[in-house]
């Protein structure tokens, strides 16, 4: 499975775009910047991203970064991959 992550613009002076550019850089996520989100009140209050339409937040960008590639992981094992 392809995640997709999303960022909200307004969130980036927690540090979310030094951690999107880092996720941007593996092929198999998806990742994208939009202007507004709708989760204003988290948006102010500290890092986050959604991942597949599921909030992650975390107290430092860092932290986010590992909370979502853990949320990818267990995403993963959802999915088995199939043989066809």
């Amino acid at each position: 499975m392809r995640p997709i992550i999303e960022f909200c613009a307004g969130n980036m002076h927690h540090g979310t775009d030094r951690v999107m550019r880092l996720l941007e850089q593996n092929p198999e996520y998806d990742v994208l910047e939009y202007g507004c989100l709708g989760n204003c009140g988290q948006c102010y209050a500290q890092p986050y991203a959604m991942v597949n339409g599921e909030i992650v937040a975390a107290e430092t960008a860092d932290e986010l970064l590992e909370l979502i590639e853990r949320k990818i992981a267990e995403l993963d094992e959802d999915w088995p991959e199939f043989d066809l």
